[in-house]
C-alpha cells in the first residue's frame, strides 16, 4: 500500500469561488530505528542487510552516501557498504555490522547524517587478477580464496607451463587481519613463487589440482565425479569492506550438460565463503555434489549429516588446516570420503538432491592464524556456522 505523507487540511471560505484548499506536507521521518535480535546462545558477529525499499522515506530527501548507522542512542557511527547487485547506479541493500551477545536484542538507528565515518584495514576484497593469467581472488580479514579462468586452463591444454586446469576452490593461508591479494601477488610478479613462501602474512601451500579444493562440486555417478573446467567469465559486483560479491559463469559440462554460475560472497570476520549456485540442464541430474580434497589422505574426516556440517582436518607443512562445507541437512542424500589412487581425485563428497539451486558455505581455520588450535575448535566453528545458517539474525524494521 502507498502512502501519502500529504497532510491536506480544507479551509472553508466564503469567497466568490467557493472553497479554497491548502496543503502542508507531513516532515518525512529522520530516523528508521531497527532491531537486531540473536536467538542462540554464543555472541555473534554478523553482517546485517537492509533492503533499499525500506529505506524509501528516509532516502527521499538524502543520497545514499550520507546515510549513516548506530547503536541507538549512540554517537559513533559504524561503517556501512550499499549493494548495486544489478548495475544501476542504486543500491539495492545497506549492509552494517551487528555486534551481539548471545540470546539478546540490540537495537540500531538508521540516520541522516554528513559526518565521515573512519576507514580501516579490515576489509573484504576481490578481483580478477590478470597479472596471474587469469586467476579470480577474494579475501576478508580472516581467510582468503582463489579460482582459475579460462586462460590458464589453455594453457594446460596447450602443454604449456603455468596453467591451472581445476574448477576446485583454492585456499591461501593468511594469518594477518589486512588485505593480502595485491601485495602478495605484485610480490609474485617480481619474485616467481613468492605467495608460496611464508614471509610473515601467511603463504599458500595449498595444491588443488584437479580435486575439489575446499567447495568445489560436480555430479557423483557410477563411482566416479564428472566436474567442470575453470569458468570462463566473471562479474565482479562488490569487493567490500563488508562484504564481497561477485559471479563466475562455466561452460557447459559433464555428459548432462551442467550450465552453472556460481555467486560467491564472503563477509568481514567469516571463515565461510556463502555459495549460491544457479545451474540448469539439457537432462535432469542425477545430483548435484560439494567436495573438499583429501589430498595424500594423511588427514582426518568428521561427517555431521544430521547438522550439514562436514570436515577435513590436515597437516600442511608444520601446521594443520581444517575445511569444511556447511549445508542444510535436508537437501544431502549422502556423504562419504572417496579415496582413491588416482592423484587429486580422493575428496570428501557431499551429494545432494538440489535442483537448478543450492546455497552452502565453505570455508577453513588455519592454526597459524590463531583462529583455532584443534579439531574440536573447529569442530565448535563448524558446529556454530551450521546454527547461523539455520537461525538468522532477527531484523525488525521500526
Amino acid at each position: 500500500m502507498k502512502i501519502d505523507f500529504k497532510l491536506c487540511v480544507i479551509v472553508a471560505s466564503f469567497f466568490a469561488n467557493g472553497y479554497a484548499t491548502s496543503c502542508s506536507k507531513i516532515p518525512e521521518p529522520k530516523t528508521i530505528n531497527v532491531e537486531v535480535k540473536n536467538t542462540l546462545d554464543f555472541n555473534r558477529k554478523e553482517i546485517v542487510s537492509i533492503p533499499s525499499i525500506k529505506l524509501s522515506q528516509l532516502l527521499k530527501n538524502t543520497s545514499e552516501k550520507d546515510i549513516r548507522v548506530k547503536i541507538k542512542g549512540g554517537k559513533e557511527y559504524l561503517r556501512t557498504q550499499w549493494i548495486d547487485y544489478n548495475s544501476d547506479g542504486k543500491g539495492d541493500e545497506l549492509l552494517f555490522e551487528a555486534d551481539i551477545k548471545a540470546n539478546s536484542v540490540v537495537n540500531y538507528s538508521i540516520v541522516s547524517d554528513t559526518v565521515k565515518v573512519a576507514e580501516s584495514k579490515v576489509t573484504t576484497f576481490s578481483r580478477f587478477v590478470p597479472e596471474r593469467i587469469d586467476d579470480y581472488a577474494w579475501e576478508n580479514n580472516k581467510v582468503a580464496f582463489r579460482a582459475y579462468g579460462p586462460v590458464a586452463q589453455q594453457l594446460v591444454e596447450e602443454h604449456k607451463e603455468g596453467g591451472t586446469l581445476s574448477s576446485g576452490i583454492d585456499l591461501w593461508l593468511k594469518k594477518v587481519d589486512y588485505s593480502i591479494i595485491d601485495s602478495w601477488y605484485k610480490k609474485n610478479v617480481e619474485k616467481p613463487g613468492y605467495y608460496h613462501i611464508e614471509h610473515g602474512e601467511g603463504y599458500d601451500p595449498y595444491h588443488v589440482g584437479a580435486s575439489r579444493g575446499t567447495g568445489g562440486t560436480g555430479i557423483w555417478e557410477k563411482d566416479s565425479l564428472q566436474v567442470a573446467k575453470n569458468y570462463i567469465a566473471y562479474n565482479t559486483i562488490a569487493t567490500g569492506p563488508l562484504r564481497a560479491v561477485f559471479e563466475l559463469t562455466y561452460a557447459p559440462w559433464s555428459s548432462y550438460g551442467v550450465h552453472e554460475i556460481k555467486r560467491i560472497s564472503l563477509d568481514l570476520d567469516s571463515n565461510f565463503s556463502k555459495f549460491e549456485i544457479s545451474f540448469q540442464s539439457d537432462k535432469k541430474i542425477p545430483n548435484y555434489t560439494l567436495g573438499i580434497t583429501l589430498h595424500e589422505k594423511k588427514g582426518q574426516v568428521n561427517i555431521n549429516k544430521a547438522k550439514g556440517w562436514f570436515r577435513h582436518w590436515e597437516p600442511i607443512d608444520s601446521s594443520f588446516v581444517g575445511e569444511g562445507i556447511v549445508v542444510n541437512p535436508k537437501v544431502v542424500s549422502a556423504a562419504f570420503a572417496n579415496e582413491s589412487k588416482t592423484p587429486d581425485q580422493s575428496n570428501l563428497l557431499i551429494v545432494t538432491n538440489a535442483e537448478k539451486k543450492i546455497v552452502y558455505y565453505a570455508g577453513f581455520a588455519w592454526t597459524e592464524s590463531g583462529q583455532v588450535s584443534d579439531t574440536a575448535q573447529w569442530d565448535e566453528m563448524l558446529g556454530k556456522q551450521a546454527k547461523i545458517v539455520a537461525n538468522p539474525l532477527l531484523v525488525i524494521i521500526k
